[in-house]
């Protein structure tokens, strides 16, 4: 009789079958899985504070009082934020149209050179030199500036929003009986413009404010003569409508739609 041959073992080498590979590797990455979790929950407080300030430290972010982005703004996120850079977008070409409304004025005139405009985040700014308005040391309005201010009256005033003067000088110093500081010259300057505008041109004074800031704004360094006669300045600012949003208003409170920022701890 023939020897039957002995088949092949087809159950595989010795050991876990295949499927306990799949099920161990599973169980793996689930026991990682809780382990990370319980991680998680034991977190240090106060190690991960001194770790987040020393991150917000490196990235420019620091510690500070009451925001003033309007509270909406910070509790809507990024939709928030993107509505209100679109609303910055549509006042910056608002006031790049007034912009070229003023320049067209002035080229009718021949003051392009003399007086500048320009638009910034502010809002349009429209700046003269002290020759243009002033003479040297005084606060008087020179009868070419009155042509001037007159003739750029009619377009300022379709400008629906707040104005505000602000009036600059060199580091050259002042001190006489009528201006001790070049910070009286400085705020006499602006609010001589606004005078004029109130009283001559009928501009609402609610929508009008003057400010000084005397030597301290200069544009170029006050090292030569030409760096301090550009530095003497009057800019006359039509503030974009969310600034003018938080100009005070009868009774000291901002104007409708701005928020109102109380100061931490008390006065």
């Amino acid at each position: 009789m023939r020897r039957r041959r002995r088949r092949p073992d087809s159950s595989g080498p010795p050991g876990a079958p295949h499927w306990m590979t799949t099920y161990a590797d599973m169980m793996t990455l689930i026991l990682v899985f809780f382990v990370m979790l319980f991680t998680v929950s034991q977190v240090d407080i106060q190690q991960f504070e001194t770790i987040l300030r020393g991150i917000q430290g490196s990235l420019g972010v620091l510690d500070g009082g009451r925001s003033l982005a309007p509270q909406h703004v910070i509790e809507g996120g990024p939709m928030a934020a993107a509505a209100l850079q679109a609303q910055l977008q549509r006042e910056l070409q608002e006031a790049s149209r007034m912009a070229m409304q003023i320049q067209t004025r002035l080229a009718e005139m021949g003051l392009a050179e003399r007086v500048q405009v320009r638009v910034e985040e502010r809002g349009v700014v429209v700046r003269f030199t002290d020759q243009v308005l002033f003479d040297l040391g005084k606060a008087d309005l020179k009868p070419e500036a009155i042509e001037i201010l007159k003739a750029l009256a009619p377009v300022l005033r379709e400008w629906p929003y707040h104005f505000r003067v602000e009036g600059h000088t060199d580091n050259w110093p002042i001190n006489n009986e009528i201006f001790p500081s070049n910070w009286e010259l400085s705020t006499a300057r602006a609010s001589r413009v606004i005078r004029y505008l109130v009283e001559e041109e009928g501009f609402d004074p609610q929508r009008l404010s003057a400010a000084g800031y005397g030597e301290y704004r200069p544009l170029f360094p006050n090292d030569t003569a030409e760096n301090r006669q550009r530095n003497r300045r009057v800019d006359v600012l039509l503030l974009r409508a969310g600034l003018t949003a938080a100009e005070p208003i009868e009774g000291g409170h901002p104007q409708a739609g701005a928020e109102a920022i109380e100061p931490e701890g008390g006065v």
